[in-house]
């Protein structure tokens, strides 16, 4: 075995495909990126192409198609801020009305998340999390009932931005879609919070 130093030619063997081609899992999931963004057929191969590497070399990175789709997913919503304490409805509101904008400015992905039900990994949790947070700072403190906002706020969000990345027919204009949304996210949100006051509002019965 040749040995320079503390690198030999043995480590060299011992190396991925993806690590021998120079790769990384951010390069990997950025090129993917922009394979989606490019309206191009996702597939491990379009990405090979465009990093210009064996498709196998992806696999020392990510698991598959499905875990790449899921790596980029959950890569976009890391942009997205974590609102500043203070008034919870506000934050909420805030974080869900910067979700929408992410979508709207990746039209292309979007089919991708409603595909996948969502989005997987720590960027999700933490906004899941995040929301959590928020709603119990309102009142909302039953999990079951947080859980059920957080899908039906995420879901909105989707919803409508999917209306804007139509591939059949005449999507809806950008600013059709802010204004829908933010009167439709002000419904939820305010539902959402007043549904935990509603039985401290109730009359008590009498007799």
């Amino acid at each position: 075995m040749v040995q320079y130093g503390s690198w030999t030619l043995y480590s060299w063997a011992m190396r991925s495909p993806g690590q021998r081609a120079g790769l990384s899992r951010p390069v990997v999931v950025t090129a993917a990126r922009a394979v989606l963004d490019d309206g191009a057929s996702f597939s491990m191969r379009a990405v090979a192409g465009r990093l210009g590497v064996a498709p196998n070399a992806l696999y020392s990175h990510v698991d598959g198609r499905d875990g790449l789709l899921d790596a980029v997913l959950d890569d976009l919503l890391g942009a997205l801020p974590t609102p500043d304490d203070g008034d919870p409805r506000a934050g909420l509101v805030e974080l869900m009305t910067a979700t929408h904008e992410l979508l709207l400015a990746h039209p292309r992905l979007v089919p991708h998340f409603v595909a996948r039900q969502g989005s997987r990994g720590p960027n999700a949790q933490r906004l899941g999390e995040t929301m959590r947070t928020c709603l119990a700072a309102a009142g909302v403190r039953d999990r079951a009932a947080q859980d059920t906002a957080v899908r039906v706020l995420v879901v909105h969000a989707i919803g409508n931005a999917a209306l804007g990345a139509a591939a059949d027919g005449a999507p809806l204009p950008p600013e059709v879609l802010r204004t829908t949304y933010a009167a439709g996210l002000a419904w939820l949100v305010d539902g959402a919070l007043g549904s935990a006051a509603a039985p401290e509002r109730r009359a008590p019965s009498v007799g």
